[in-house]
């Protein structure tokens, strides 16, 4: 499948919703989805990296819809989808892999540690639902399989260009902010695999103390809203949590208890909507977000102590709250 899907995590259910101006009363409500769970996962945790329009030099990995391809024939049931998808994603392995193109190019995805209900209901959607397609997937998907490859994508033929357009502006207010974090989550999630896959944990290490907060702040920019990541625990002091971002923070942590899903919080006033959702930690986070000389190397240690002097965000384990997107933006 690829060289990290997703990671990183996780969000496109109806958020919760509470009119208010007072953004100090935390606002949880399970509404009605009026999107199939599934598909909010699998954007949130999939899309990072198994992107519909990352051009051909900064792919990650083959799109979703080639992984359907390749996974279901004629004769695959449902649960035998479902069971292919939860073995790999356990533990990806070269001997369990089936898109032998895509291991070749991307190399093996890392093990990420989803849920297992998190894949299942991926898995679910993906089956009982049309997935979107890259401008360019039929044409490359018939040439393959007229050539009698379909192994997965090679080269990326027609990719480069290619873009699927959103208008933000003409979607709910929960939507929007969840491509805002979707969005620069890609951003962020791209460039920080490119650097773990070329220079490794260090390289990544350095990456995100000198253009976390620039590339954030630029998709800020582009959405014309106001992105933060902030922590209970944070590496830099920059990104500390208010009181009220710390209430959000324990919510998700108790759905986290409850082996649940969480659902995006909105607070809407007259004038702004705000937006909160919960980032998880997967295994690939641990490198520099787990235990010290367990999961963390005293090498990756040494350059964290000399970049963050006050750091607090070491200790996680797998699918735990490391703190949450804060977004806010215009009505």
């Amino acid at each position: 499948m690829k060289n990290s899907i997703a990671v990183l995590l996780v969000l496109s259910l109806v958020f919760s919703c509470k009119d208010s101006q007072k953004t100090s009363s935390y606002a949880k409500k399970d509404v009605s989805s009026t999107k199939h769970k599934g598909k909010r996962l699998m954007e949130t945790s999939c899309y990072s990296c198994h992107s519909l329009n990352a051009p051909e030099e900064s792919r990650l990995a083959p799109p979703m819809i080639a992984i359907k391809r390749r996974y279901i024939s004629k004769n695959t049931s449902k649960q035998d989808f479902i069971n292919d998808m939860q073995s790999w994603m356990k533990n990806p392995t070269n001997e369990k892999a089936k898109m032998y193109g895509a291991v070749k190019r991307f190399g093996l995805m890392p093990k990420l540690g989803y849920p297992e209900e998190t894949i299942q209901l991926i898995a679910e959607y993906m089956f009982d639902n049309e997935l979107e397609k890259p401008e360019w997937f039929e044409k490359h998907y018939k040439e393959q399989h007229r050539n009698g490859m379909g192994n997965g994508i090679k080269n990326g033929k027609g990719m480069q260009g290619n873009r699927i357009k959103n208008d933000a502006m003409n979607v709910p207010y929960n939507e929007r902010g969840l491509k805002y974090a979707l969005s620069t989550k890609a951003v962020l999630g791209k460039n920080l695999i490119g650097k773990i896959q070329k220079e490794g944990t260090l390289g990544a290490l350095k990456f995100c103390n000198i253009k976390a907060y620039p590339l954030t702040d630029s998709m800020a920019i582009v959405n014309n809203a106001t992105i933060k990541r902030v922590s209970d625990k944070p590496r830099n002091p920059k990104n500390s949590a208010s009181e009220i971002e710390k209430g959000y923070i324990n919510i998700f942590k108790e759905d986290v208890k409850l082996n649940k899903e969480s659902d995006p919080v909105l607070v809407v006033s007259d004038k702004k909507v705000h937006f909160y959702y919960p980032i998880k930690t997967n295994r690939m986070c641990l490198q520099c977000h787990g235990t010290k000389n367990s999961d963390i190397k005293l090498s990756t240690i040494e350059e964290l102590e000399k970049l963050y002097p006050k750091d607090l965000a070491t200790g996680y384990h797998e699918n735990e709250v490391r703190g949450i997107w804060s977004i806010t933006f215009n009505k």
